[in-house]
């Protein structure tokens, strides 16, 4: 099985800010992401703690994914199954770039997801 991410559309490295700099501090690990879901790079995902899959983080979810964990890495269409993907669980990254669930802002996860390496920066531009 190849866990690299993919990038774009056949293998083009698509440019979109989500990396906020120190390229070589990024860690990345593959996940699973759990069935029912469309999402793109930069999402912020929590752990279902029953299951070990990820999700979109909501602020109102009850399962263990409403604590922010890793950042989406590449986008996954995951609507008719789950699917392995990579998922960031260190670097920088621009806050603006992000896709959050509902009722996340910045400033409700920036503290959580700093104290596991993932710091959130304001872009420049």
């Amino acid at each position: 099985m190849d866990y690299q991410a993919t990038f774009g559309t056949e293998g083009v490295l698509a440019h979109d800010a989500l990396i906020a700099g120190n390229a070589h501090l990024l860690v990345g690990r593959k996940i699973t992401i759990a069935a029912g879901q469309n999402l793109v790079r930069g999402a912020v995902l929590g752990k279902v703690t029953a299951t070990g899959k990820y999700l979109l983080s909501l602020s109102a979810a009850a399962d263990g994914s409403q604590t922010p964990d890793l950042i989406l890495a590449e986008d996954c269409n995951a609507s008719a199954a789950d699917k392995s993907v990579l998922a960031y669980a260190r670097g920088d990254f621009n806050s603006r770039a992000l896709t959050l669930g509902a009722a996340h802002t910045v400033a409700s996860i920036t503290e959580g997801l700093r104290a596991k390496g993932i710091t959130l920066l304001a872009s420049i531009a």
